[in-house]
Formats: structure tokens, C-alpha cells, sequence
């Protein structure tokens, strides 16, 4: 198992933009599960990285909407869009009959579908209205939040018991690696639901309340996504994933805004 900071050092080298020298080193398993473990922490980067560029956006003239598009830009971009691929394709698997390989197959086309357009469009959108309501509201802690906390429906999803797809690939390298660190980062997530809670005048009990109940929504929805993805595809591979995600951000999003 890597120590924990090297761990985060490779998950940002896979899972970022970022100019970091790739790590030299054989990439099994063991690799794979310290990395799926390092996710939400890749999430709390990039979620910091968004909360400041809308913050910096908005002491401008432009409307807030401009900034939420702007900031979902810069996620994508900073992401190399690989995680709105991965909802695209898996849209588009979901939304095809037949079996596992043919669900495969569809997802392996290299071209976008109407269901993947369709969601592709709709997690944007949702998105954009989201962060720029935040921004808005100068609400920059919980923009940071939404998108760290999407992050943990990908270690959700590598839960033991949920196979990896294919025996090659990205989801071999992680499926069924992850037990403890779904617990510990739920728990951490609770904890830092609850600071979205506090106010210069004191704890707004309402506040801390409804973020605890978006952590709880995106993490049984993210459970029950990839539950779903594996039974449908026979079992996890990156693009499921990815799609938890972008599931797990919009949802914490449109949660946030209630």
C-alpha cells in the first residue's frame, strides 16, 4: 500500500490536468486501491481550485450565470473531461437493451448517444445554474463541497462485491478495492457537511441539517447507481465511475439550493 501522500500524488497525476512527473512504479491493485482511497482528496483540491476561481470571477462585472459556466469549464478542462465521457457513455450503455456485452459494446462505440448527450447536457446545465446560485450567494465553502463530495461516489462504487467488468482496463485495477475508506470518508463528509452549518452569528441549525441530508442522499444514490451499473454491465469500469461522480456533484448541487 502507498503512504497516504504518495497516494494523493498519484491520484492527482491520473485523475488531473496537473504537470506532476508520473510515479515509477508498477501499477497494480494495490496501487489502484490507495489511489480510489485519495479520490475525495483530488475532489477537495479541485473544489478549492473552483471556490476561488468563482470567488476571484465574481469581484467582476460578470453575471453569475457566465461565472457557473465558467467554473464548469475549468472542472472539465482541469479533468480532461474524463468524467463527463464516462456519464456519456454510461448513459448511453444504460439506455440500451440486451446484455452485458452488448452494453459494452455500445460504450466502447467512441461516439455519443442520444441518452449520452441528453445527461451530458442536463449535468451541465445543472451545474452551471448551481454554482453560479452559489457564487451568487457567496456560498464558496459549500461550491467546494459539492464538488469534493461527489468525488466519494467513485469510492463507493469500488466497494467489495461490485466486480470489475472487464478483466482489463481501469476498473480492474480498482473494483472491489475499497471497504474501510467508505465509512471513514462518509464520516468525514458528515463532519464537514455540518460546518456548512455555521454563520458569523452562530450555528444555522437548518443549514447544517440539510447538508447532512444531501450527504446522505448522494451517498445512497451513489450505492444504488453503481449497484445498478454492475447488474446492467456485468460489473464496474472506469466510465461508471466517472458518471457517479458527475451524479454525486449534481445531486450535492440542486441539494445545496433546496
Amino acid at each position: 500500500m502507498l503512504p497516504p501522500a504518495r497516494a494523493v500524488y498519484v491520484a492527482v497525476s491520473w485523475m488531473t490536468v496537473v504537470p506532476v512527473p508520473q510515479p515509477r512504479m508498477p501499477m497494480d491493485r494495490s496501487v489502484g486501491a490507495a489511489v480510489m482511497t485519495a479520490v475525495p482528496v483530488v475532489g477537495i483540491l479541485l473544489g478549492a481550485a473552483a471556490a476561488g476561481l468563482a470567488a476571484a470571477l465574481s469581484m467582476t462585472d460578470l453575471p453569475t450565470a457566465m461565472i457557473g459556466v465558467l467554473v464548469v469549464v475549468a472542472l472539465a478542462v482541469a479533468t480532461r473531461g474524463m468524467h463527463l465521457d464516462g456519464l456519456a457513455d454510461t448513459a448511453d450503455g444504460l439506455g440500451c437493451y440486451g446484455p452485458p456485452e452488448r452494453v459494452a459494446e455500445v460504450m466502447r462505440s467512441g461516439s455519443a448517444g442520444p441518452f449520452g448527450v441528453a445527461a451530458v447536457t442536463s449535468a451541465m446545465i445543472v451545474q452551471v445554474i448551481g454554482f453560479g446560485s452559489l457564487t451568487d450567494q457567496h456560498r464558496w465553502y459549500e461550491l467546494a463541497f459539492a464538488i469534493a463530495l461527489g468525488r466519494i461516489v467513485a469510492v463507493i462504487g469500488c466497494r467489495r462485491r461490485l466486480p470489475a467488468a472487464h478483466p482489463t482496463g481501469f476498473g480492474a485495477l480498482v473494483a472491489g478495492t475499497q471497504h474501510t475508506s467508505v465509512v471513514v470518508w462518509t464520516v468525514l463528509a458528515l463532519a464537514a457537511g455540518a460546518v456548512c452549518g455555521w454563520t458569523p452569528h452562530g450555528l444555522d441549525v437548518g443549514a447544517a441539517v440539510r447538508a447532512v441530508v444531501v450527504i446522505v442522499v448522494v451517498v445512497v444514490a451513489g450505492w444504488w447507481f453503481t449497484a445498478h451499473c454492475a447488474r446492467r454491465m456485468g460489473g464496474i469500469n472506469g466510465d461508471v465511475l466517472g458518471a457517479g461522480i458527475e451524479l454525486g456533484v449534481t445531486l450535492a448541487v440542486v441539494g445545496l439550493l433546496v
